[in-house]
């Protein structure tokens, strides 16, 4: 059986305002030719399929064609699709009915029993081989906000890492694996899918937002059991593996979601599996659109930039497929005139100006740190300004009694906190 997973489409995004819909089609009609020539028995996609939890009607009709194609282009494909923190679950389950006449399944919501039980049916999905018998059981879990998980008490009192949120999505996953075992015949694979930040992910800079302040909602590798033979993960933009381990894996965007991602090659991750285990997993290269260009390479000084943007050459291409510009100078002091002159440089040339980064040069001295960026300075969380201020003042690393004290302000004991980042 053959998998293809994907995720983090981010449908209806814009980079720095320009509206991105022909890229997310030109990935959309790659990945439809890709499944037709790889042959692919299902497709996983793990969650944040649309950019915001309100997208646009012309987002939604590039989700709803694709997965028409695809069922016209493949009739014995299976699709799976989970929601992410930037899902709305009500929204992308709505047409739910209607998509598994044709062969999708959408996992968004978590719903309980008039007991209050969490109604773990819902996550369990078979998927059929080309002869159309199960082949393989797939443990489909959307992002999993506090009020979604079940209630664990802690084991000992006094227990100061024990964080009931986490607890309650362990548990979660792990009734849901025993009912896909029960499920599961001899021979037929398990598999997992989810939204989550696994501990030692790597984020890409500049285009992923905290699940949760603090980075508690960070999850261990061995949440998944040893028989799961793939899981499908998606929330960090950057293919990787979790926990060194071949079968569980990040598949990563297709699109560049910020200017951190230049050289970065996107990928949909194929997955091969020989009966209760994944035989062989590839990356398949998305091709980029439009390309993102940083001039200079580095910041540099104003006349330097200026300079290299007029002599920059470029191919006449189609609107459509200008490349995004980032303008990266070094400033020793404010320059009101500076968006004029690099406009002006870059007159009559077939490129999208996106940001001009400005970067204020700084003399530093023993144990004081450079400036940050405007964009820096705009990711930073409360408690990278809490390390940062802690370092400053008392010239070493926080430690983590205080680190955790200060979580605990941030986060109060009625949750409002946490549900107000997690959404």
């Amino acid at each position: 059986m053959r998998l293809l997973h994907t995720s983090d489409w981010h449908l209806g995004q814009t980079l720095h305002n320009f509206d991105r819909t022909y890229e997310h089609q030109c990935f959309l009609d790659w990945l439809l030719d890709t499944i037709v020539a790889e042959e692919a028995d299902a497709l996983l996609i793990a969650g944040d399929v649309f950019d915001t939890s309100n997208p646009s009607a012309v987002a939604q009709r590039q989700l709803y064609r694709f997965l028409q194609q695809a069922r016209a282009r493949a009739p014995r494909l299976d699709i799976v699709i989970i929601a992410g923190n930037h899902d709305s679950p009500g929204r992308l389950e709505a047409p739910g009915p209607l998509l598994e006449a044709h062969g999708t399944r959408v996992v968004g919501h978590v719903m309980r029993d008039a007991e209050g039980s969490v109604d773990l049916e819902r996550f369990i999905v078979p998927l059929t081989g080309k002869d159309g018998a199960v082949k393989a059981w797939c443990v489909a879990i959307p992002f999993l906000r506090p009020g979604d998980v079940p209630r664990v008490a802690s084991q000992a009192a006094g227990d100061d890492a024990f964080d009931a949120y986490l607890a309650g999505i362990r548990l979660l996953y792990q009734q849901a694996y025993d009912l896909a075992r029960a499920r599961a015949a001899e021979g037929q694979a398990i598999l997992a899918m989810g939204h989550c930040h696994m501990v030692g992910g790597d984020a890409s800079p500049d285009s992923e937002r905290r699940i949760v302040i603090g980075g508690t909602e960070a999850l261990p590798a061995s949440m998944f059991g040893p028989d799961v033979a793939y899981a499908a993960l998606g929330h960090l933009h950057l293919a990787q593996r979790v926990g060194q381990q071949e079968h569980l894996r990040y598949s990563g965007s297709p699109l560049p979601l910020s200017f951190a991602e230049v050289g970065y090659k996107h990928q949909v991750l194929r997955i091969d599996l020989d009966g209760m285990r994944a035989a062989a997993i590839e990356p398949l290269h998305v091709p980029r659109a439009v390309e993102l260009l940083r001039v200079p390479a580095s910041p540099a000084p104003v006349k330097q930039a200026i300079a290299e943007l007029g002599a920059l050459d470029l191919p006449d291409l189609p609107r459509d497929v200008w490349p995004y510009l980032e303008v990266r100078v070094l400033l020793d002091a404010p320059e009101p005139g500076l968006r004029a002159q690099v406009e002006a440089a870059l007159e009559g040339k077939p490129v999208r100006l996106a940001k001009i980064e400005p970067t204020r040069r700084v003399v530093t001295t023993a144990g004081v740190e450079p400036a940050l960026s405007l964009d820096q300075l705009a990711q930073l969380q409360p408690d990278d300004i809490f390390r940062r201020l802690w370092q400053q003042r008392f010239g070493e690393d926080a430690p983590d009694d205080q680190l955790a004290a200060f979580t605990e302000l941030l986060l109060p004991t009625d949750g409002t906190a946490r549900n107000r980042e997690a959404a």
